[in-house]
């Protein structure tokens, strides 16, 4: 199977690592039973197109009071996207784990459901986006409950490997990558002024203002 030699050094370097997580999550799929296998199709359906995060983002950009963690989710998406979708993945060109009928993720891949997917494999686009999302909350939000968004995250990435449409390595570099994406998207937010006209504008108060013109 030919492939770039990005792709080549990472699948000799993360050689033992990557084979001891997915052993290590399929030890769990077999001690846990069939019951877990639809808990991880439904983690890994949330981060599909990015559209569930990019919903959620919206959804708090509208109002005034989640308006900054929305602008930081909205641009820590965007700039994630960017990097991984648009750059790394078509750079490095890294196979998915099933696509080697001989490696040893094969057969856990066909175990675990013969999920497929239609681009390459590092890094993770789905853990970039979880995490490019959900940094912005932990770091904007209440310690006492913000560390929940980062164990999303984490499940996203464990779901990602359990369905073996990713190598572990691929998920630690997403989460890097969303990591910093996130970061800057906080930083960029957290720039903008609090009186400023974008975190100003009210939806409800628009709409009072055109039901009276």
């Amino acid at each position: 199977m030919t492939m770039t030699a990005g792709a080549a050094w990472l699948n000799s370097f993360f050689a033992d690592f990557d084979a001891a997580v997915v052993n290590a999550i399929h030890s769990l799929h077999d001690c846990s039973g069939d019951w877990i296998q639809p808990i991880m199709q439904f983690i890994s359906l949330l981060g599909k197109g990015g559209i569930f995060l990019i919903i959620l983002s919206l959804a708090l950009l509208i109002y005034r009071p989640t308006r900054r963690y929305g602008t930081a989710m909205c641009l820590g998406l965007a700039i994630g996207a960017v990097a991984v979708n648009l750059w790394l993945k078509v750079v490095i060109a890294r196979p998915r784990p099933y696509a080697d009928p001989d490696s040893i993720f094969y057969p856990i891949w066909l175990a675990h459901g013969s999920h497929m997917e239609s681009d390459f494999s590092f890094p993770s686009g789905h853990t970039n986006a979880a995490f490019a999302a959900m940094v912005p909350v932990f770091v904007l939000g209440n310690k006492k409950w913000s560390w929940l968004a980062l164990v999303f995250g984490v499940l996203m990435g464990i779901s990602r490997v359990h369905l073996m449409v990713h190598y572990p390595s691929d998920i630690l570099c997403g989460a890097i990558t969303g990591t910093i994406a996130g970061l800057i998207g906080v930083l960029i937010a957290t720039r903008i002024p609090e009186d400023s006209r974008w975190y100003g504008w009210d939806l409800r108060r628009q709409r009072v203002k055109g039901a009276h013109e």
